[in-house]
């Protein structure tokens, strides 16, 4: 495991001239980590870093929603392993990040235990479905484990005749860009066809050493996505998203998604309205290139799957939304 210099709760409340009490009060029940890098990024106080990384007392105020709404424990035929789609499946080989995203999917687990996955039944049952053909490297993130333990695991799902494409899902070139070295880009450059998507959020996460990152890895031939979420106070803006999303383009990384917030427990302070985030794509549309705009999706809960919102597929019921699935199944939506 790749370890990542962090910032302590007391050490960032001391910088601010802040109370830590509350804070601390927060992280017993959810796991804060910082990387140091990460929090140099944070000018101020509630600033669009510091939301997405310092704990908040609003996390505990959210008890309704639901720890996995999307299923993820019912979906895992082997622990660590998430079969949701017919063709694809999600291994999660680490429980760790650098740094802890107060608004993160997988809040009931990310730093909160120790070995989840079993790797060796999960690879097995890869090897055991051929239907498989993309696996999704995903936790935690991935790039966390050193390179010999990530060429490891890719290179016994390369063996799997069956496996066409492997993805990786990363924070790191955001929140710990000096992971990216060019041994590690020259290790999975063996493993190609292999694709990293990766997740910013903000403006001020395009730094010059995560611009760094990226070009290590465009050069190494990986094929660079974002995946943004739509977060409240944080880029719920169309001239933020606007900046995000060409500023992107000139990292070499495509902007891919656009999510609605997850219905997690802990996140909802977090979560806009599905309209607002219909108006923010639109405000795009005629105003950067094509490439610029990513598939507003939502995650539908009980493990419905990712549903790119279209006017052709959502419609108004009362005060909820009915999304159309690809199978032409009609979800109730509460937004």
């Amino acid at each position: 495991m790749v370890t990542s210099p962090t910032v302590s709760i007391t050490e960032l409340a001391s910088r601010f001239k802040l109370d830590p009490t509350q804070l601390e009060q927060v992280a017993a029940v959810y796991p804060c980590r910082i990387s140091r890098y990460y929090a140099g990024l944070i000018t101020a106080p509630f600033d669009p870093i510091w939301k997405q990384c310092v704990p908040s007392p609003e996390e505990l105020i959210d008890t309704v929603q639901l720890p996995d709404p999307l299923d993820e424990e019912r979906l895992s035929p082997v622990p660590g392993l998430i079969h949701r789609y017919p063709d694809r499946a999600v291994l999660l080989v680490s429980n760790r990040c650098a740094t802890y995203c107060r608004f993160c999917m997988r809040k009931r687990q990310v730093g909160c235990s120790e070995g989840a996955t079993d790797l060796p039944a999960a690879l097995d049952y890869i090897a055991a479905t051929p239907q498989l053909r993309d696996v999704i490297l995903s936790g935690g993130d991935p790039l966390l484990l050193s390179d010999t333990q990530l060429h490891d695991i890719l290179s016994r799902l390369r063996k799997v005749p069956h496996i066409d494409i492997i993805r990786i899902g990363s924070r790191m070139p955001v929140t710990e860009p000096s992971r990216i070295t060019p041994e590690l880009c020259r290790m999975l450059a063996e493993h190609h066809p292999l694709y990293l998507n990766t997740h910013f959020n903000h403006p001020l996460e395009l730094t010059p050493q995560a611009a760094q990152a990226c070009q290590l890895l465009a050069d190494a031939g990986i094929s660079l996505g974002n995946q943004t979420v739509l977060l409240k106070g944080i880029n719920d803006d169309s001239m933020v998203l606007r900046e995000l999303m060409t500023g992107l383009l000139r990292l070499r990384v495509r902007p891919y998604y656009l999510h609605q917030m997850d219905l997690v427990r802990g996140t909802a302070h977090f979560r806009t309205p599905l309209e607002q985030g219909r108006q923010l794509i639109n405000a795009l549309r005629g105003t950067v290139s094509g490439m610029a705009i990513p598939y507003f999706v939502v995650d539908l809960p009980g493990g419905k799957g990712k549903v790119p919102l279209l006017p052709d597929n959502l419609q108004r019921e009362g005060t909820d939304w009915l999304v159309q699935t690809s199978a032409g199944e009609k979800v109730r939506y509460s937004d």
